[in-house]
This record gives C-alpha cells, sequence and structure tokens, in this order.
C-alpha cells in the first residue's frame, strides 16, 4: 500500500510509521520538516505546510491517506481538494471531544457532534477543539464520500507522549513516598496505547473501511484507583496512595483539572463522560487493547531514558504536592 502520512513526527505519527514500516508499506510523510527535519530510511519526507503550501503534494498517487494534523476545516479541504482523484482511502484522526454533550456516559458514534457558533473561525481553544474537529469530519465526508475513515480516539498513552499524562503518574508513582490522587476511587479513566490505535488504524487503511468509530480503551471498566495501584505494582513501588477529595482541591485553588492529569473535578460535569465512551464498535471491527500494566511498564522506560532534568509536561510540582498532602493530612487529623 502506498500510504501518506499527514505530519508523521509526533507521537501517535510515529507510531504509525513503524507500524507500516512493519507491514511493508510504501511511506511518505508531509510536513514542515521541524519536529524531524530528516525522514527514516524508506520513507520519503516532503516538507510543507498544510496552512498554504500543498504545491508538492500536487504529482503523485496514494492508495490511502491519514491526516493526523487536520485541526479546521479549511485544512482538510484543502488538502482533499489537492489531492482529488489521486488518493483511495482518507483517515482522518478526531477525537471524543467532538461529542456535543461530554456529560452523558457511553456515548455512542450515533451521539451529536458539537456546533461552532462560528463555524469560519480557526483558532484552536479548550472550548472550540471538539467543534473544530468535527466540521473537519463533516469536511472529510464532503471531500471523500463512501472513501472516509473518522477516528475519535480519547486519552492515547503510551511511549513519546508528548502531554505526560500516564507518564507523571508512573514516574511519580516510581518516586514512592506520599502520592496525591485527587479525586474518587471509582472515577473512570480511558485511555488506549498509541501502538494498539496505529496497528488498528493501519489495518482499517488496509481494508479501506469507513465510518465513524470511537477509539477508546480498555475493553472493561477501567477506574483511577486501578491506574495508580496497577503503576504501583507494574513499578514495584511503594508509593502510598494519599486520596484528597474535590472540595479540598477547589478550596486550595486547585481548579485547573490538568495539573492532575486524568482527573476530572466533580464541578466539571459537562466533562463527566469523557472517560466512559462507548468503544465497543472499534473492538468488533479488529481493535485489540494491550493491558495497561504493559503500557505502564513501558511508558517508565521511556521516561527514563530521557535526557536528565527533564520537566514533566503536567502535573504537580512535587514542592507543591507537599504543600497540599501537609495541609490535607492536617484537616484530616482534626
Amino acid at each position: 500500500m502506498r500510504l501518506l502520512i499527514m505530519g508523521g513526527t509526533v507521537f501517535l505519527g510515529p507510531a504509525l510509521v513503524a507500524e507500516a514500516r512493519a507491514r511493508g508499506h510504501e511511506l511518505t510523510l508531509f510536513n514542515r520538516g521541524i519536529t524531524s527535519p530528516r525522514a527514516e530510511a524508506g520513507v520519503t519526507l516532503i516538507k510543507g505546510d498544510r496552512n498554504g503550501d500543498l504545491a508538492m503534494l500536487q504529482r503523485g498517487s496514494w492508495d490511502a491517506v491519514i491526516d493526523t494534523s487536520g485541526y479546521v476545516p479549511r485544512q482538510v479541504r484543502s488538502l482533499l481538494a489537492v489531492l482529488a482523484g489521486r488518493i483511495g482511502h482518507y483517515t482522518f484522526v478526531s477525537t471524543v471531544s467532538a461529542y456535543a454533550d461530554l456529560s452523558r456516559p457511553r456515548l455512542t458514534e450515533a451521539d451529536e457532534p458539537g456546533r461552532m457558533a462560528d463555524e469560519a473561525a480557526e483558532t484552536v481553544t479548550m472550548e472550540g477543539y471538539g467543534p473544530l474537529k468535527a466540521l473537519c469530519e463533516a469536511a472529510a465526508e464532503t471531500g471523500m464520500p463512501g472513501k472516509t475513515l473518522i477516528v475519535r480516539p480519547g486519552i492515547i498513552a503510551g511511549p513519546g507522549d508528548p502531554t505526560d499524562r500516564l507518564a507523571y503518574w508512573v514516574g511519580r508513582i516510581a518516586a514512592g513516598g506520599e502520592v496525591l490522587v485527587a479525586g474518587a476511587p471509582s472515577s473512570p479513566v480511558q485511555l488506549i496505547d498509541v501502538r494498539d490505535l496505529a496497528a488498528w488504524m493501519i489495518a482499517m487503511a488496509e481494508t479501506k473501511q469507513t465510518g465513524v468509530f470511537n477509539a477508546v480503551g480498555p475493553a472493561a471498566p477501567l477506574t483511577m484507583q486501578h491506574v495508580v495501584e496497577l503503576c504501583a505494582v507494574q513499578l514495584n513501588s511503594a508509593a502510598r496512595l494519599v486520596w484528597v477529595d474535590d472540595g479540598f482541591l477547589v478550596a486550595q485553588g486547585m481548579e485547573e483539572w490538568m495539573k492532575l492529569p486524568l482527573y476530572i473535578p466533580a464541578a466539571q460535569a459537562r466533562f463527566a463522560g469523557m472517560f466512559s465512551i462507548n468503544g465497543t464498535k472499534a473492538l468488533a471491527h479488529g481493535l485489540k487493547l494491550r493491558p495497561l500494566g504493559q503500557t505502564a511498564a513501558d511508558t517508565w522506560q521511556w521516561v527514563q531514558q530521557r535526557p536528565g532534568g527533564t520537566a514533566m509536561k503536567t502535573g504537580l510540582e512535587r514542592e507543591q504536592e507537599k504543600v497540599l498532602l501537609r495541609a490535607w493530612n492536617s484537616r484530616a487529623s482534626l
């Protein structure tokens, strides 16, 4: 298969490249050549900026395209206009944030996508990210009717994750001591290993599957307690998990939930269903998910291989965590 990947240099991109190469596909990447200026051996790199510089894509043809870097519908429309008649299948990487009502659990692919008040807007904000992706999906379906696969991942985890959402927990638990964990132990969590997602996406492109799919994991319900306790077991850590409730954290000014990845405060009810998306359709179409323990162990190995002093992109700073734990422990002892 001749495969064109839009982007291909960050997290999901390299996982797709590795999977495609392992399957013997002929691979081309289109990107600005900034993150990874040189392509790997056997991979063709076409340098260009999809925001107005698609001239280098006016030649050639591909059996399939996987678009990992579309965020506004104009980008999708312009790409498909340039590639018209020269590609056989198009995969667009969207997000579960594309749903209009994330407060409800078990959302399926049939549920309504979000809407933008101004559909010409192109500023990607926290509020606009999901609705813009939904508009991208519509543009993809219009540009490649009957030949488009829409993939809606939830939280993607594993080695190479630039957000450090799972990496924070494995790194912090590996360090031991008292570890602050927020919210209720029974809070749902969904994670999909980037390598599992990539393998499934390449297989879907190979067979030219179409439609919308939630790409989430695991197959069985997972809670925050499972995640942190499994990390402790997997890393052979003597960390002591300290569960701190929502009210206390809000009182301490901890309203920015990304400071504690995988935690959705009770006050953020509009996101309550984000970690309980229905993924049965993708599983029925061949999505295979490795055990979370393997993802955690491989993520920890990757964290250890990073240059010394590399800071986590998210999570509490240790001093901030200590201050919060002292306040919590003092409160609990009264």
